[in-house]
């Protein structure tokens, strides 16, 4: 076990560790090697032996309550809107899954770990927000927490701001910088290293901002927030997406890096999970269980997701139907460089195996990172919506990060409720279509699409004429 797991482990419910053994609720389970690799991690952290049967599968524990020995004597669960097992075996490996994370927080969605987090920087802040985010957080920003807790954000293209732009836009009651890497849907990547340490450098630490960024896109397994190049204040993912990975859970989490004596950490952390446990928006034993399950093949995953999303964005690339594709991992991307400096010292490891198998030397540059692609369509403002009704495979639907491939348009989908103004001002217009890549054969995939663009910009009207 790596000593952030060690960590994530110290900060659960009193749990303890020795020199060979952790006690989880008073049950010993051998320590990890601290050489674990990712989905070493993954697949043994809050999946230990139980001592009681000797089951390798933790067991799905439906009670609601617990019995107590006397009075406020327990074995760590009293009420499972507290505590679960399951959960808390699903927050340790959350926990274990981000480099350097120390403690996990699971929710009943992404939206709750968002308003969770929103509600623990109190009444009257100001949060300086990127301005290309999801469309979900934009509304619980403008529609929810600026009527019920007087919260102003400020929404700001951090591609294009400058240094002292950044800087200007941070007030006095500035409590939190919220991220999003990359953002939805037109997959922009501004340079968060730089920003981070601009933020962490001009402010002192007991007065800065916490930084928050979002990677649900990118999942845990590509970029790691809370440790070097970016040491943000929280990770927040949508579990739902490509933590779970099977588009049957819903659920969020907020991480917190190991707190090394950072009292602000500290006090975040228990602030949080108390409103966790104060409004009760917590996910159940079994979809606990399943993330946990998903969680597991998450490295397995993500890599098949990026091969295939490169490779699909090189076609995009070639086809006369498209005019322009968006993709990170293209040498073309403006945040390519930026997206190369992200990787996580496991995802580097892949990229560069990868790269070295590549035999497309004219794209030399072009690396997986991620499995989301937008691309907006030629033709005229409904050939976005004929594609998405003649593909095969990619299912029209909201949502992303399954094993099965995913299409919308976002401008009348998931991003909906940004006003019309705003989403033309981020080039979520009716041309763009965002594509969650899935593990699909390749070759499927990219025909699929080939097939669905040539209809929709040109076969549709021969279709409509009668040939």
């Amino acid at each position: 076990m790596s000593p952030h797991v060690i960590q994530g482990i110290n900060g659960l419910n009193g749990h303890h560790t020795s020199n060979r053994f952790t006690s989880v609720n008073g049950i010993q389970h051998p320590i990890k090697s601290i050489a674990d690799e990712f989905s070493t991690r993954a697949i043994h952290v809050g999946s230990e032996p139980s001592n009681d049967t000797g089951a390798v599968i933790p067991p799905i524990s439906l009670s609601t309550t617990y019995k107590q020995d006397a009075v406020g004597v327990h074995k760590g669960f009293e009420y499972t809107r507290s505590q679960n097992p399951n959960r808390e075996a699903f927050e340790r490996m959350l926990a274990a899954l981000e480099d350097n994370g120390g403690k996990a927080l699971a929710f009943a969605s992404g939206s709750a770990a968002t308003a969770s987090m929103l509600q623990s920087i109190g009444s009257g802040a100001h949060v300086l927000s990127i301005n290309d985010v999801y469309g979900g957080t934009f509304r619980y920003l403008s529609k929810v927490a600026s009527q019920l807790q007087g919260i102003e954000a400020t929404f700001l293209d951090f591609d294009k701001a400058s240094d002292d732009d950044v800087i200007n836009a941070i007030r006095p009651n500035t409590k939190l910088v919220w991220i999003e890497t990359p953002t939805n849907p037109t997959l922009r990547l501004p340079n968060i290293p730089h920003l981070t340490s601009l933020i962490r450098n001009a402010f002192p630490r007991a007065t800065r901002p916490l930084i928050a960024v979002d990677s649900t896109f990118l999942s845990p397994f590509f970029i790691s927030p809370l440790a070097a190049p970016i040491h943000a204040d929280i990770a927040l993912h949508s579990v739902t997406k490509y933590i779970n990975g099977h588009s049957d859970v819903l659920m969020g989490t907020l991480i917190l890096p190991r707190s090394e004596g950072n009292d602000t950490i500290d006090s975040l952390y228990q602030k949080l999970q108390f409103i966790q446990n104060a409004h009760g928006a917590v996910p159940g034993a079994f979809d606990a269980w399943l993330a946990m399950r998903g969680a597991k093949t998450l490295a397995l995953r993500m890599k098949e997701h990026a091969r295939n999303a490169v490779k699909l964005a090189r076609a995009l690339k070639r086809n006369k139907n498209v005019k322009t594709v968006i993709y990170p991992g293209l040498r073309e991307h403006p945040g390519n460089s930026v997206a190369r400096k992200l990787l996580s010292t496991h995802a580097r490891k892949f990229v560069e195996e990868w790269e070295r198998a590549d035999t497309n030397v004219e794209r030399a540059g072009d690396f997986p990172f991620g499995g989301m692609v937008s691309f907006r369509i030629e033709g005229d403002d409904g050939a976005a919506e004929r594609f998405l009704m003649k593909t095969r495979l990619f299912t029209l639907a909201e949502s992303l990060g399954g094993v099965e491939s995913l299409a919308e348009v976002p401008e009348k989908m998931t991003h909906g409720s940004i006003p019309p103004a705003e989403r033309a001002a981020l080039g979520i217009t009716a041309d763009l279509v965002r594509l969650s890549v899935g593990v699909e054969d390749r070759d499927d995939l990219i025909a699929d699409v080939e097939q669905a663009l040539e209809w929709a910009v040109t076969g549709y009207k021969h279709e409509s004429n009668g040939y």
